[in-house]
């Protein structure tokens, strides 16, 4: 924190995905944490966490999952147009069964 202002001067360079259920399996872990130089797309992140865990069971299950990006729902979005800036976590969520 800078004394003079109370605020930090340090900048958010990091884009948190997140993994629930079937996507947490599949990945291996609950989370990964990617260095980034900037804003995203959704479609960029998708393709930062296919990288980090190639094969067909992420990319199979990544492909069907709905994702909030922060706290905000966008499944049904064009991942191209969705943005994702530096500090946001974005959740992968399969299709869970029950009611």
């Amino acid at each position: 924190m800078s004394p003079e202002t109370g605020h930090s001067s340090e900048v958010e360079t990091t884009i948190t995905a997140r993994y629930w259920a079937g996507a947490r399996s599949a990945a291996g872990v609950e989370r990964d944490v990617f260095e980034v130089p900037g804003p995203l797309t959704l479609a960029e992140v998708r393709a930062l966490v296919l990288a980090a865990h190639p094969g067909p069971d992420v990319a199979r299950t990544i492909g069907v999952c709905s994702v909030l990006v922060g706290d905000r729902p966008v499944s049904t979005q064009d991942a191209g147009a969705v943005v994702v800036e530096p500090g946001t976590t974005v959740e992968f969520l399969p299709p869970f069964a029950g009611g």
